[in-house]
């Protein structure tokens, strides 16, 4: 079974998923979860299941204790940002570091890096054909919860004026139903990417171009975070199987990059710098 999943707390969960049901065939099964309706619906042959929480998404930790047979969560929300730029972007959630936004402390998700790249994709043919003033980006690895089933957020950001626009809202329901359309079609390999902003352009542009399917994204300053068993958890807590690690090699401070190369070394995964 795939979930989709947003909460009542998210102003612009609520709108994608009222686009999701006003644009794909889902119907009310009349079960409830945590009071609130669900939805069901054949997706290109997959079971997928839409919920409302009461809390917030990232705080979902024990969500899969209540669901068989997951194969993927897919979480749809607003993204913050003290920018407010405009914003559509996609992500696995997890901390590197402390569990400072829900999750586990050091855990990560598992990686879906193929259906996010999927996403990403669509976000992409979305803005350009609705003709959208929003950028698309990956974003790294962040933030709860913290999960041992794939799992990807896929997100409407960066302000208030954003969560309300039903336009992009659409946008967002489109590329994660076109992910979760998709999803089983996997990439026989993925890439970590490592360095570089928390939306990195260098990796979303590499993604678009097809020249690599990225799982987890560990930006500048997570890196000092970061150490071989770090860097084995995100191999393995991936999807597909992780061939190699592309560093974005001046957007890593210089008094990281002896230990990360250590740790990749004694992990024995090859690396690129870009």
């Amino acid at each position: 079974m795939i979930l989709l999943v947003t909460s009542r707390k998210d102003p612009a969960g609520l709108i994608i998923a009222k686009q999701v049901l006003n644009c794909y065939p889902f119907s009310i099964t009349g079960e409830t979860f945590q009071e609130n309706p669900t939805f069901s619906a054949d997706i290109s042959g997959k079971k997928v299941t839409l919920i409302t929480l009461n809390k917030e998404t990232i705080n979902a930790q024990h969500l899969p204790d209540n669901f068989a047979n997951l194969s993927l969560i897919v979480f749809i929300s607003r993204h913050s940002s003290t920018s407010g730029t405009p914003t559509l972007s996609v992500h696995t959630p997890g901390n590197f570091g402390a569990a400072e936004l829900g999750g586990l402390p050091r855990k990560v998700s598992i990686s879906p890096a193929t259906a996010m790249r999927n996403a990403l994709k669509a976000l992409m043919l979305f803005k350009e054909g609705m003709k959208l003033d929003y950028e698309v980006s990956y974003e790294c690895t962040h933030h709860g919860p913290s999960l041992d089933v794939p799992a990807m957020f896929v997100e409407l950001g960066s302000s208030p004026k954003q969560w309300r626009d039903s336009k992009a809202a659409e946008a967002v329901a489109h590329a994660a139903m076109s992910a979760i359309g998709k999803f089983g079609a996997f990439k026989k390999t993925a890439v970590l990417g490592i360095g570089g902003t928390h939306y990195n352009q260098r990796f979303t542009r590499m993604a678009l171009d097809g020249e690599a399917v990225f799982s987890h994204m560990i930006p500048k300053y997570a890196v000092q975070w970061v150490d071989s068993e770090m860097l084995h958890q995100c191999v393995e807590k991936t999807l597909e199987k992780v061939d190699c690690a592309i560093l974005d090699w001046k957007g890593i401070k210089s008094t990281d990059k002896p230990k990360l190369l250590k740790g990749l070394t004694e992990i024995g995964l090859p690396h690129k710098k870009i």
